[in-house]
């Protein structure tokens, strides 16, 4: 026993010495979101924007078929994670929708990430609501840690992703399209 303890310790040694000094803070490149003072929109400036994390993962239209975010590279996406089992992502699935339809020919698209949810349910509310535009299906939730920060427990949560993929925008809950149109028209104009 002892010498299982022994080796446990050993094995968080080199974590341990990692985790101090000035190395400690993260100087990735990669988007990570804070929310400062609890805000629940937040805009980032061209100058402060990172590039969000490389996501992909099967399409929940056409399961095999491989979707990733990289594949709308020079385009405004709106990335929205959303979940069937949720009331206010039901609510804001027409208006993503509108902004998908009106905002394809300019450069602007729609993006799903489906979070924590039962194929069937998820096919079923895309059906249902008359969805076109795609989704990743990620019923574990992987896809979406890469998100680092997001609380996933405040799902509908949507990104505006500019041109060279880097996050401009979030907002935490449900949205209306008067809600993100300005900030979609100003980043497809930079």
């Amino acid at each position: 026993m002892r010498l299982a303890r022994r080796l446990f310790l050993l094995a968080l040694l080199p974590l341990t010495a990692c985790a101090t000094g000035k190395d400690a803070v993260s100087q990735s490149d990669t988007f990570e979101f804070v929310s400062p003072g609890g805000q629940t929109t937040i805009h980032y400036p061209v100058e402060q924007r990172k590039k969000v994390a490389d996501l992909k993962g099967q399409s929940l239209r056409e399961p095999g078929k491989d979707l990733s975010l990289a594949d709308y590279s020079g385009n405004v996406v709106l990335l929205n994670l959303w979940g069937a089992w949720c009331g206010p992502c039901r609510a804001e699935a027409r208006t993503l929708q509108t902004i998908a339809d009106s905002g394809r020919a300019r450069g602007i698209r729609v993006l799903g990430l489906n979070v924590r949810d039962n194929p069937k349910y998820a096919a079923d509310f895309v059906k249902d609501l008359g969805l076109s535009y795609e989704s990743i299906f990620d019923p574990s939730g992987r896809v979406a840690l890469r998100l680092r920060g997001l609380p996933l427990s405040a799902v509908p949560i949507s990104l505006i992703v500019d041109k060279q993929q880097r996050v401009a925008a979030v907002y935490l809950g449900a949205i209306l399209r008067t809600d993100v149109q300005p900030t979609l028209d100003r980043v497809l104009a930079e």
